[in-house]
């Protein structure tokens, strides 16, 4: 017998008096400090490749070494990832959505720690990425192969799965509600209070950990928050126009480079393209290495001087028009080394760029208004504020973003700017794209999961599955004798005419046969008098959601299946559709 199998027998012993609910509570906390545990090696481990290649750089000189050490961790990352896990573990949350609604929630083994060394090795070396993403992944990958190794039905399973996410953001911002907040908002987990109480037990048992291993201190030093100020709240409503706007760049400049390195047919251009593109924007702008929690802190508390430190821009750190091109340029060119980084083959997530971008939004806002209109804009609060705009229309999570910011700040004394940025952000990003930059491909092919039950339900229907090829196919030269002597052999009342070359050349009905089928006369009556297009056609990839909008404008309740040359392949019913809708609907909702 299998160890696993032994372990399995025995924790079934242990736990056998413990109802459902009871062992879903137990295997929270579990999945919490694990999830919390590989937070803790992914940080470690993170910093200290990090201090390893730059702290020893001298803050006045700008050093070449910044144009090679991000190449270098594409390329070890891409290696790693294709010669050791041969799988693809980038853009983590999208992997997480894609695992909840293509394959149950099942993620495999390797994710819970091959997204640490991954990701590490990327943003250690100066890839411009966030580790959010790569946690999240890893603890998503924690909850699920518990689950499975429990051997749980698919709810149960997806609710561990996000405990294990909700855990990881609580653990790397030490912020508990906003783990919760982010599994219900982008995950879009079922909100009852049998996913909820996992989900908040899994999120302390995570940050309690965190505390313990690593100390009270919060992941950015925020202090000297002030008061909100209801006179500035015109300058709040142009942040979230800004905000909006920003988010709006950030996303398409994202989807625009990665479709570019698409285009290149070799990894190692994909790495000479990436490690050139990051190496120089770096050498030019130290603050875009790694991640970048470091600079917008200093950034947040009037530390400008320590944003020119090893750059060729160091002795120009007291002018002021100097500083403002400086920080806009820093705020652009960011979206652009994230994307570079992902699209060479780094791994990282767009998380923490979020951020970055919408902590100088808002502090370069305030600088500017302040010194070159005379105002007096608390520099730390816009750059909360424009921190959440962003990330709201970023990742379209106006309730993460808040609770985050609130969280971090030790305080809810901005949640009136927050909820006015957030919104105004959120609705302007929304009214460009209505899909995060998470959810925008999955929506695309028809693999995202929503708070909708029933889109949801059509999102788990396999289109080849419910594929019917039974039928018999007619030579475009047959008769209506030949169609006889089938019909008598044959359960179908429908016939596809199929070219020799196998393209659809029509349909023929049964019913439109009946007036002449039974007269032998009319045998040698060429079967494309009878012969009709067919209503509509259904391509093989096609959405479930457009299927079933086709047959509704049809009226039809059976569509032929053809590929893009309109080559038969098969009909798809709409009853079959609804059978298989209804069959789903039940395993779902399992408890």
């Amino acid at each position: 017998m299998k160890k696993a199998e032994v372990v399995y027998r025995y924790l079934m012993l242990l736990t056998k008096r413990l109802t459902d609910k009871q062992l879903m509570l137990i295997l929270a906390i579990v999945v919490g400090l694990l999830a919390g545990f590989g937070t803790y090696v992914f940080e470690s481990l993170l910093h200290g490749i990090k201090h390893a290649l730059v702290s020893w750089f001298r803050a006045d000189e700008a050093s070449l070494l910044y144009f090679i050490y991000p190449g270098v961790g594409i390329v070890l990352a891409s290696l790693f990832v294709r010669y050791i896990v041969k799988d693809n573990i980038s853009e983590g949350v999208t992997r997480v959505l894609y695992a909840m609604s293509r394959t149950g929630s099942r993620i495999r083994p390797h994710n819970c720690y091959t997204s640490i060394i991954g990701g590490a090795t990327t943003i250690g070396f100066g890839g411009s990425v966030g580790p959010e993403a790569p946690i999240v992944l890893t603890g998503a990958a924690i909850g699920s192969n518990i689950g499975k190794f429990m051997r749980m039905n698919y709810k149960h399973i997806t609710t561990l799965l996000g405990c294990g996410a909700a855990a990881a953001i609580a653990a790397i911002f030490k912020a508990p509600i906003t783990g919760l907040v982010f599994v219900m908002e982008i995950l879009m987990l079922e909100i009852t209070m049998a996913s909820i109480t996992p989900l908040l037990i899994s999120s302390v048992s995570a940050t309690t950990l965190i505390f313990i291993l690593k100390g009270f201190d919060p992941i950015l030093e925020i202090t000297g928050v002030e008061t909100f100020d209801l006179r500035n709240i015109p300058m709040y409503i142009a942040l979230g126009l800004t905000c909006g706007l920003i988010s709006y760049y950030f996303t398409s400049v994202n989807s625009s480079i990665g479709e570019k390195f698409r285009t290149l047919d070799r990894q190692y251009k994909r790495w000479l393209a990436g490690g050139a593109i990051l190496g120089l924007l770096i050498f030019i702008f130290p603050p875009l290495y790694g991640e970048g929690y470091e600079s917008f802190t200093d950034l947040m508390h009037g530390r400008i001087d320590n944003l020119f430190n090893n750059s060729l821009f160091y002795k120009y750190k007291d002018i002021p028009w100097v500083i403002i091109v400086y920080l806009a340029a820093i705020l652009f060119f960011k979206v652009i080394a994230m994307a570079s980084t992902n699209a060479a083959g780094g791994v990282g997530g767009t998380f923490a760029p979020s951020l970055f971008v919408g902590a100088f939004t808002g502090g370069l806002m305030a600088y500017t208004s302040n010194t070159m209109l005379g105002m007096d804009l608390p520099i730390i609060n816009f750059t909360l504020v424009g921190m959440a705009g962003v990330m709201a229309g970023v990742m379209k999570a106006p309730l993460t973003s808040i609770f985050l910011i609130a969280e971090l700040s030790n305080g809810y004394g901005l949640f009136i700017p927050l909820m006015l940025v957030t919104a105004v952000s959120f609705v302007l990003s929304y009214y460009f794209d209505p899909y995060s930059i998470y959810t925008k491909k999955l929506d695309q092919r028809g693999e995202l999961l929503t708070h909708n039950k029933d889109r949801s339900v059509l999102v788990f229907l396999n289109l080849r599955e419910l594929m019917e090829t039974d039928f018999y196919e007619l030579d475009e030269n047959a008769t209506l004798g030949d169609v006889v002597k089938l019909i008598s052999t044959v359960r179908r009342n429908i016939f596809p005419v199929v070219s020799p070359e196998g393209v659809l050349m029509g349909l023929v009905q049964l019913d439109d046969l009946r007036a002449d089928m039974f007269n032998p006369e009319k045998y040698s009556t060429p079967v494309d008098r009878y012969m009709i297009p067919p209503m509509d056609r259904i391509l093989p990839h096609e959405q479930i959601q457009s299927v079933l909008e086709k047959f509704e404008e049809t009226k039809a309740w059976m569509l032929p299946v053809v590929d893009k040359d309109n080559r038969y392949l098969g009909f798809i019913s709409k009853s079959r559709i609804l059978a298989a809708y209804r069959q789903q609907l039940v395993e779902i909702s399992e408890t």
